[in-house]
């Protein structure tokens, strides 16, 4: 704790940090590309009293703009300008001083990936959630690495890793593919090189490395390709909020403002409202946007041009190298809003078709509106956020199975009233809907493993609108509650050579488990080759004793969802949606592909949700 509050003093004490650092340490990014919209670049140089010295180098369509001193002499940052002209080579950057020997760093300029790249991740796919540590160990070998901080493996504990890697994903692609997945958001795999709880990957100590725990960049760029040739794709977690307490740049600060300072450890308090309250106070704002999210995760100063610089160059960098289709954005309410809406206009020039989606875990539409585009509800700015993590699905999805009655306003009724408010954003279909995550209590759990309701919010998760998410493990059952979040970040059975059991097949599934894989799978699939469930209209009507209706439809075909939130079966009488169904007589359940002969009446088993493709 005490090297927290001495964040200022490392500022002080550099003339004995310098004489332990390499004489040039190291250049980011290391590399960049010729072509690129976001050609003035620039480079963070970091190495022993790097500022004493001059910076040159001469390379045709590459112009040095400007040499930045900052308070920390350890650093130097490089403006450059890589022109139309350049073309793809290297050259040396060379730093002289008087009396010295020059010291020269080869900077590289490669032609840009004209490979699959930025696709975006939209309403069209079926996005898997994926903690690496805890899925499946490909690689024995990069289980323990020397030197780290970490360096304990127990797959019995919680909190230490368990070894799970980004091979290991690689070699469940086909596993993947086939459940109807078809694109994969990997928890962070940047280097985290912090002594205690590594695994989850959100206190990052390098901004352009691979964990070596997980693989290399050459695997992650490998895992990219991989998911390409198979018509998936891959969103990359990122934070900007916070790094880790050992992350270089905060070992030795290149400016006092480049985290934010406070006399004493202070936190956050959490709440999203001071950000768009008109009352607010300031003081609250500033704790929430400049309060530290944990004691060993710097909140970091979003104002600092040089810090901002160095963070969306890191972005753009492994869209272009990796080949990167989307960007899930980590504790979005707690940035610097003009700051996250500048990154997001130069993310949409530089990658037009990139989608983006920030985690939004608040209470309440308005609240969660006030983060995406358009500002729609008017809180003064224009964020630049497509689309959130659509919490207010989720708490509505939860009580419409746990409610304890269905009356006017709880229930099913929950999931018709949150819907009803879509009319706040710019495009709510952008938004991501899921029913667990890596931070809360596996949704099994949630209604008491209770599998006919666990089905029916599965099919409801696969028919609404928006981009459909699901959390590894949801497919076989995995259960918990977040109560240590641990609990909820389980192996997943089978993805280590040990194990006894391998639930990635149907013979290590039990009874129960191929039930619901199957279930899911099927209806999977089906979103995946239907359009009418992917950009289809929505139509719902208002909820009656329980049961909630809604449709979605094209020009091609027309399905009809009718969920019972009640413990009795019942039958419902289907006139009243007369304005969807006129002209169809009969259906097939999507599900078990039994046909219905009539919908005049339509018999729905207690806490079921039937998918209905209607016929003529």
């Amino acid at each position: 704790m005490k090297r927290i509050f001495l964040l200022l003093a490392m500022i002080g004490g550099l003339e004995a940090g310098a004489q332990q650092l390499p004489k040039l340490e190291r250049v980011e990014p290391a590399s960049w590309w010729t072509g690129m919209q976001y050609h003035k670049i620039q480079l963070i140089v970091h190495g022993a009293n790097i500022a004493t010295r001059s910076v040159h180098f001469s390379y045709p369509g590459v112009q040095l703009l400007e040499v930045h001193k900052v308070e920390n002499p350890n650093y130097v940052f490089v403006d450059i300008d890589i022109t139309k002209d350049a073309l793809p080579g290297t050259f040396p950057i060379v730093f002289s001083k008087a009396g010295e020997k020059d010291l020269k760093y080869t900077y590289t300029l490669h032609a840009r990936n004209n490979g699959v790249k930025a696709q975006g991740v939209t309403s069209k796919d079926l996005i898997y959630l994926i903690m690496p540590d805890r899925f499946a160990n490909g690689d024995v070998t990069n289980d323990v690495v020397k030197g780290m901080a970490e360096t304990t493996l127990n797959r019995d504990s919680m909190y230490y890793r368990h070894g799970g890697d980004i091979q290991g994903v690689i070699d469940h692609l086909d596993y993947l593919k086939d459940l109807g997945v078809t694109a994969v958001w990997l928890n962070p795999v940047l280097t985290n090189d912090e002594a205690h709880a590594s695994y989850h990957g959100y206190a990052n100590t390098e901004n352009y490395q691979i964990d070596p725990r997980y693989g290399t960049n050459a695997l992650y760029k490998k895992l990219a390709d991989a998911l390409h040739q198979r018509g998936m794709k891959l969103i990359q977690d990122l934070v900007h909020n916070h790094m880790g307490l050992n992350h270089w740049t905060v070992k030795d600060l290149p400016m006092k403002d480049w985290v934010h300072q406070w006399p004493t450890f202070t936190r956050s308090n959490f709440r999203e409202q001071p950000v768009y309250d008109p009352y607010a106070s300031k003081a609250d704002k500033k704790l929430m946007t400049d309060g530290w999210f944990d004691t060993h995760m710097p909140d970091m100063n979003e104002n600092n041009p040089y810090l901002c610089n160095y963070i969306t160059q890191s972005h753009l960098w492994w869209v272009e190298y990796a080949g990167v289709d989307g960007f899930r954005l980590d504790t979005y309410a707690y940035n610097d809003a003009d700051y996250m809406a500048v990154w997001g206009k130069i993310i949409k020039a530089e990658y037009p078709r990139l989608s983006v989606f920030g985690e939004t875990f608040v209470h309440g539409v308005p609240n969660q509106v006030a983060f995406t585009a358009g500002n729609t509800v008017n809180r003064g700015i224009n964020t630049e956020l497509p689309g959130v993590t659509d919490f207010q699905l989720l708490w509505a999805i939860g009580d419409a199975l746990n409610a304890k009655s269905n009356t006017w306003d709880d229930g099913v009724i929950r999931l018709y009233n949150t819907l009803a408010s879509d009319y706040q954003y710019q495009d709510p279909t952008r938004n991501v809907v899921f029913l667990d995550n890596h931070d809360l209590s596996r949704f099994y759990s949630v209604i008491g493993e209770n599998t006919a309701k666990y089905k029916a919010a599965l099919a409801w998760l696969l028919t609404t609108r928006g981009v459909p998410q699901l959390y590894y493990g949801a497919e076989i059952m995995m259960k918990n509650f977040s109560n240590p979040d641990g609990l909820v970040r389980e192996d997943f059975k089978g993805g280590w050579p040990k194990d006894s059991v391998d639930k990635f097949t149907a013979q290590g599934r039990t009874a129960a488990e191929n039930d619901l894989f199957n279930y899911l799978r099927t209806l999977a699939n089906y979103r995946k080759e239907n359009p009418v469930l992917q950009t289809g209209k929505l139509m719902q009507f208002v909820p009656e004793a329980g049961i909630y209706t809604y449709f979605r439809y094209d020009n091609n075909k027309t399905l009809m969802m009718i969920m019972n939130g009640t413990d009795k079966d019942t039958t419902v009488r289907t006139d009243r949606f007369a304005e969807r169904t006129q002209g169809y007589t009969r259906a097939v359940n999507v599900v078990n592909k039994e046909v219905l002969p009539s919908i005049s009446t339509v018999a729905v088993p207690a806490f079921t949700t039937l998918v209905l493709e209607l016929k003529k």
